[in-house]
């Protein structure tokens, strides 16, 4: 019964990490990264899709990302769907390729990609203190039930802020690595 709590905790954990991840990738840093285009989607035949679903993304140096369409004739419609993207970013075709410039960031933008990576790491420990009431509240009515005893309850609730602890530890590092990697010139 509370291995099960337990795991359940981690598996939610697991999740609030893992969109933490996604999120921070996606905030610029001032360095060319292909990340910054996942959000880009491009009217494909009538349907939304993914920038990476119809092109090859690299990035061709620090400076520039390249988009190779698969089909021809898609620059100009990938051109409009970076520029609609408001990222900031502007599109150039060049031949068969779509060179995609990062600009260098100012210390004003730069702090304020610090602050949005703050309120997405106060989102996911938000999520994670949520996860934690929810797997006490299991805890606690699992003891009053009779199914667990109140040894077992205090383990179970030790284990599960353990659990709590090493995550909050773990967003705070990612948060300091994030913000060290924005602030970086």
């Amino acid at each position: 019964m509370i291995s099960e709590i337990v795991a359940d905790l981690k598996n939610s954990i697991d999740r609030s990490l893992d969109a933490l991840k996604k999120h921070l990738g996606a905030i610029r840093t001032g360095r060319a990264h292909v990340s910054l285009l996942e959000s880009v989607r491009i009217d494909y035949y009538g349907t939304p899709t993914p920038l990476s679903s119809v092109s090859t993304l690299t990035a061709s140096d620090a400076r520039t990302l390249m988009v190779k369409p698969w089909e021809k004739g898609l620059q100009k419609t990938i051109e409009k769907a970076i520029l609609e993207a408001n990222l900031g970013l502007t599109a150039v075709t060049d031949g068969d390729v779509v060179r995609v410039p990062v600009p260098q960031l100012t210390e004003e933008r730069r702090k304020e990609f610090c602050k949005q990576a703050r309120v997405k790491a106060e989102e996911a420990k938000l999520a994670v203190r949520n996860a934690r009431r929810d797997a006490n509240d299991l805890l606690k009515a699992a003891t009053k039930d009779g199914e667990i005893s109140e040894d077992e309850e205090k383990r179970g609730l030790k284990m599960v802020q353990d659990a709590t602890d090493a995550s909050v530890s773990t967003i705070d590092d990612l948060l300091s690595k994030k913000e060290e990697e924005i602030m970086t010139v």
